[in-house]
């Protein structure tokens, strides 16, 4: 199937939708004042060495130190590969180091960014790995007659001297000749530049920054079921055609500008659809729907019929909601880009002809995904679990804030609730104070409720502390939000 890309810019963030017969299917978001650090190199100094966790603290000029674990050094590469003991981080790092690393996962909440030593720049057909003198083959190039051709096509065009190697990416598969040559090429300059800076830049400092949102989009994005690239912007469309001119010269006819009076998104509704990726509940056509929570550890999605009752049984009920819900599922995953550890909990199928149906039809949708991703099979307690790689936050952690009203919970206390704390907080207080009067500032609720149902309790509570009890609406408040004055 076709996949349109539109790319909407301004001063101040790059928004890119990936289209499929009128649904969007990813969303990248990059902010001027946030770029991610994914694939940027760093001149790092070693601020702290963690024997106990076999890890490191890097300063690398980010807000917070970035960490980088002994499996990420490439010194332990042979023996991790050999199955041999790897050599303890203590031995390789020391405090006040500069070392060469390489971002591999953006910064995540209060996680610092990881780093990794075994450095790899990636161009449009290949990937470069200045000290892995290795050629691998994409794993999604699943023929070995091709795997075969393009390693020795590589190895043939690289130089005697040569210490480095490469991996092989998806969009090697139809390259020419003189296409590999030439990425070969612009990522062994770009490697020597890299190279010159270090003799040269103070620690911490920025050796190498990743291509810009719109030009990854034509580095990793576009492929033989690329449409139209529209971008909205004649400066990026210019800077995306001197790109491609260069580098893809293939995809240069279907890169265009677009210039209609609608704003580019609103033309295949994709801000309605940021709006309901960022809602819980996702409904099928059917009638049923997925509830998707999100948290620290993991992502949990519930399937449920709702109102959906098409089936000729109860059984071909289930099954059809759950067949509709994998191919939600897996839209839902590459949408909202969410990473990690993911739980599915499909409605419970008695047939095992059924479960195996809804998870190849899981496997088929994702498919499509280009983050690396494992499917376990339906557990005892009847739960599909996977990961899906998370390298850059998700669309919820980009966009949205914990609530300052419930910090997060989902939830706020009743009123009744509150009101019962506040009279429990006067009693405390009137033990240690003598003050000539208490009073309450809270919301309108809570003055509401203590004025009604709860006005007998209150005059209780002045009776028995023998001080009066005024209220004080403060209409700034959340519910949960009081204050006790004493005057």
């Amino acid at each position: 199937m076709t996949e349109d890309i539109l790319i909407n810019v301004t001063p101040f963030e790059t928004r890119v939708a990936l289209v499929e017969q009128g649904s969007v299917q990813e969303l990248h978001i990059e902010r001027s004042i946030q770029r991610g650090h994914v694939g940027n190199l760093y001149l790092g100094k070693v601020v702290r060495v963690l024997p106990g966790m076999q890890s490191a603290f890097v300063d690398i000029g980010l807000d917070r130190a970035a960490f980088i674990h002994v499996a990420d050094l490439r010194q332990n590469r042979t023996e991790r590969s050999n199955g041999t003991a790897i050599t303890p981080i203590e031995k390789l790092l020391f405090e006040g180091q500069s070392l060469m690393v390489q971002v591999i996962k953006d910064p995540l909440g209060t996680k610092g960014a990881r780093l990794s030593t075994q450095i790899s720049i990636a161009g449009r057909m290949l990937v470069y790995l200045p000290y892995d003198p290795h050629v691998g083959i994409s794993q999604k190039i699943e023929s070995e007659q091709d795997r075969h051709s393009l390693r020795e096509r590589v190895l043939s065009f690289m130089p005697e001297e040569e210490s480095g190697g490469f991996i092989v990416r998806t969009q090697a598969e139809v390259a020419t000749d003189e296409e590999l040559q030439a990425d070969q090429s612009y990522l062994r300059t770009i490697w020597a530049s890299i190279q010159a800076k270090v003799k040269v830049q103070p620690t911490p400092s920025v050796l190498y920054t990743d291509l810009t949102l719109a030009q990854r989009v034509l580095r990793d994005m576009v492929g033989p079921n690329t449409g139209m690239i529209t971008v909205d912007s004649r400066s990026t469309t210019q800077e995306l055609l001197e790109w491609a001119k260069t580098y893809t010269p293939s995809v240069l006819s279907r890169i265009r500008h677009y210039s209609g009076e609608r704003p580019l998104f609103d033309t295949a509704n994709v801000d309605e659809e940021i709006a309901r990726a960022l809602s819980r509940r996702v409904d099928l056509k059917s009638g049923g729907y997925l509830i998707i929570d999100q948290t620290e550890a993991l992502t949990t999605v519930d399937v449920n019929t709702g109102g959906f009752v098409g089936g000729r049984s109860f059984d071909d009920t289930i099954f059809k909601t759950n067949l509709e819900a994998a191919i939600a599922l897996a839209r839902q995953l590459r949408l909202r880009n969410l990473g990690g550890i993911i739980i599915l909990d499909f409605i419970d199928m008695d047939d095992a002809e059924h479960r195996s149906s809804v998870l190849a039809e899981l496997n088929k949708a994702l498919a499509k995904d280009r983050t690396r991703m494992t499917v376990s099979g339906f557990s005892q307690l009847g739960l599909v679990e996977m990961t899906r790689k998370r390298t850059r936050d998700s669309l919820a952690h980009q966009l949205c804030e914990p609530c300052p009203t419930c910090q997060s919970r989902g939830n706020v206390r009743t009123p009744r609730t509150l009101c019962y704390e506040i009279l429990r907080e006067i009693l405390r207080e009137s033990r240690q104070f003598n003050p000539k009067e208490f009073r309450i500032l809270a919301s309108q609720a809570i003055v509401d409720l203590f004025l009604e149902e709860e006005s007998s309790h209150l005059a209780m509570l002045g009776d028995f502390i023998g001080k009066p009890i005024s209220l004080e609406v403060e209409s700034q408040y959340s519910q949960e939000q009081y204050d006790i004055v004493l005057i």
